[in-house]
């Protein structure tokens, strides 16, 4: 009974038909499309449902016990998504999500080894599953898509330049890639703007990889990757670039992680950080998410992070928020996944590819409904460590696109 109020009073998008585990239907219609209809085939989930929804749900899809029979599962998500964004007004539910934020904040403290063991959940997986939907220099965040007509790999690669001409690069200068992944970022900076590349990474996996690509392309005398926690490193860097690190460094670190940027960077040094970030109020990831794809992660709306870098002193010289970037490059890796799922299958089975299914699903959903995006923000010390409009970034980019370098340009102090 109290379900079924819930959902009534939850459902203002959308057509979703339940079937329980008792073989009883209830509708709950309010537009006609989505149009989805489920049912669920474990009668313990009743509950579960009403105690933990957002984990009971995603759990219930990958054990196969809750069974879409009309519809995909991308509508089904789609309903829930857009009907909570549409729920933040409303006093019960939003009692309720205060309970979850309140719980979740136990989850955020995050020291040395547990994020070692954080990051091994993810990112040490087989990396034959990662080459499977990802483009070829397995970029593990959102791409950027500057025409209708890019794909992944265009995408992939405007990314990188994308940041490297935010970093305003200059031959010969130092650059340290905090969290450096498979070392695709460090390896086309170094390839682009004849500058030597530091990489730390948590991610034994990655840290292997990355280190034979840069010896594959003769690169090893001025990249290389060590497995580090971006705390104990230590030196003076001219660039200092971040991609989907601060999603996992926690939000009670900030200030430490800001104040370590500060220390590493140069006087006239530029840095730029590259998050998922939250478009509503701060609040916890999705229960399921950081149970079963990012344990401990925290997406910080940008308010979150500037008080931590005013703390620090250093000056917030540019921040640029994409929107729909990151749902067209998950939409890609869908794409994917999907024809590669036979292939997956033979490295992990049934339940964990309804798993990543679900993921990659609901993922996109977050981001083409209003309640994620990404933000690039550029730091610096210095007042004059930048030129003084923003031309400097589309010289670089365009240049690159066209195989030549850029003249450098005046700064003006």
């Amino acid at each position: 009974m109290l379900a079924n109020t819930l959902f009534e009073r939850l459902i203002k998008v959308g057509d979703l038909t339940i079937i329980d585990a008792k073989g009883r239907t209830r509708r709950y219609k309010a537009t006609d499309a989505p149009k989805v209809t489920i049912r669920i085939t474990d009668p313990h989930m009743h509950w579960k449902v009403m105690l933990a929804p957002q984990l009971a749900v995603g759990e219930a899809y990958m054990d196969g016990k809750l069974v879409i029979e009309e519809g995909t599962l991308y509508d089904f998500v789609d309903i829930g998504v857009q009907n909570l964004r549409l729920a933040y007004d409303d006093g019960v539910l939003r009692w309720l999500s205060r309970i979850r934020n309140f719980l979740a904040r136990f989850a955020d403290y995050n020291p040395i080894p547990r994020a070692k063991q954080r990051v091994a959940h993810h990112y040490d997986l087989d990396g034959r599953l990662f080459s499977l939907f990802l483009d070829s220099d397995q970029q593990y965040s959102c791409a950027y898509f500057a025409h209708p007509s890019d794909d992944l790999e265009t995408a992939q690669r405007r990314k990188k330049l994308h940041l490297a001409a935010k970093l305003s690069l200059q031959p010969g200068q130092k650059v340290l890639d905090i969290g450096s992944g498979w070392g695709g970022l460090g390896l086309t900076l170094a390839e682009a703007a004849k500058v030597s590349v530091t990489g730390i990474t948590l991610s034994e996996e990655q840290h292997k990889v990355s280190n034979q690509r840069a010896s594959d392309k003769g690169l090893s005398d001025r990249v290389g990757f060590h497995l580090r926690d971006y705390r104990n490193e230590t030196g003076t860097y001219d660039r200092i670039v971040s991609v989907g690190m601060l999603e996992h460094v926690g939000k009670h670190h900030y200030r430490a992680f800001f104040s370590k940027v500060k220390e590493l960077l140069a006087e006239d040094g530029v840095a730029v950080v590259h998050s998922i970030g939250r478009f509503d109020q701060p609040g916890p990831v999705n229960a399921w998410m950081r149970k079963y794809i990012f344990p401990g992660s925290y997406i910080p709306t940008i308010s979150e992070i500037t008080g931590p870098i005013e703390e620090c002193n250093l000056l917030i010289t540019d921040i640029e928020v994409l929107r729909l970037h990151y749902a067209e490059t998950l939409l890609a890796w869908r794409r994917n996944f999907y024809g590669n799922l036979d292939k997956v299958r033979e490295i992990y089975d049934e339940r964990f590819c309804r798993m990543w299914d679900f993921y990659l699903t609901a993922c996109e959903l977050g981001f083409r409904r209003k309640e994620l995006m990404v933000f690039q923000i550029q730091l610096a010390k210095s007042m004059d460590a930048l030129p003084i409009t923003r031309d400097y970034i589309h010289e670089f980019e365009a240049a690159n696109e066209a195989g030549r370098r850029p003249e450098q340009r005046m700064r003006i102090s």
